[in-house]
């Protein structure tokens, strides 16, 4: 049964770099469709920040929190802004946005094709002369792969904002030494592998949910397992891609 499910995520994995090398293809032909990559931009961006800001400042707050004792325990307290630093632009905040951005952005697009598909939306475009794959696939997956690097950095900036409260709650560090400490640690190799990597995570997450929703059949039941299943492929493929950045990145040394 194992061998069978991992059979399945293999196949599956080549019907969605077929999906992907099509995408390649059409995608940087003209006609580029513009305002519908505008309109998924604002969609994608502003419909998703409350939720990563909102998990980002918990993030930083929490991770603080709980390393403070540790740090303290090894006389190393002054450590913790540099610690929590590293740890939050490394990973840990591109990782946990990527997956927040997965399940609501993935799954939405996943639903919306679903729906234009079983409701055969899909299928009027085509016969009205418009390239539905262009118009929805192409836009959909350009504007993930812009805007998702974009709320990471907002993450990062929210989740350190977080982690300087965190600080605070045991004692008094002053703002711009807080900042400073920040900055002192954070280098080149830190920030720019890691927003490099949110480019690729923004890319699969709208390509498998346009895969899915692309492929929706069974009707308005399809829909529901295409949305849900966008979210498990894309996020497994997050963490497939994180490894294998993290690989490269040290067989590198960028660290």
């Amino acid at each position: 049964m194992k061998g069978s499910s991992f059979t399945s995520f293999l196949e599956e994995c080549g019907e969605i770099s077929r999906f992907g090398w099509r995408f390649l293809k059409e995608g940087f032909r003209p006609r580029y469709e513009i305002q519908e990559f505008l309109r998924q931009c604002y969609f994608i961006g502003n419909k998703s920040l409350p939720l990563v800001a909102i998990t980002a400042f918990i993030m930083g707050l929490v991770i603080t929190i709980q390393s403070r004792p540790t740090l303290v325990e090894f006389g190393a307290e002054a450590w913790l802004p540099k610690m929590v630093s590293v740890s939050l632009i490394r990973e840990i905040a591109p990782v946990i946005t990527a997956l927040i951005c997965a399940g609501k952005i993935g799954s939405g697009i996943g639903a919306e094709l679903g729906s234009m598909k079983v409701t055969e939306q899909i299928d009027a475009m085509e016969v009205s002369g418009t390239n539905p794959f262009k118009y929805l696939v192409v836009t959909r997956v350009m504007a993930s792969t812009f805007m998702i690097p974009v709320l990471v950095i907002l993450a990062d900036f929210i989740s350190l904002y977080g982690a300087y409260l965190g600080t605070n709650i045991h004692g008094l560090v002053k703002w711009d030494l807080f900042w400073s400490q920040v900055f002192a640690t954070l280098t080149f190799s830190d920030v720019f592998p890691s927003i490099i990597k949110t480019f690729f995570f923004g890319f699969i997450i709208g390509l498998v949910g346009c895969y899915k929703g692309y492929k929706t059949i069974k009707g308005t039941e399809g829909v529901g397992l295409s949305a849900n299943s966008a979210v498990v492929v894309s996020s497994l493929l997050v963490f497939i891609i994180d490894l294998i950045a993290v690989q490269i990145i040290d067989v590198l040394k960028l660290t």
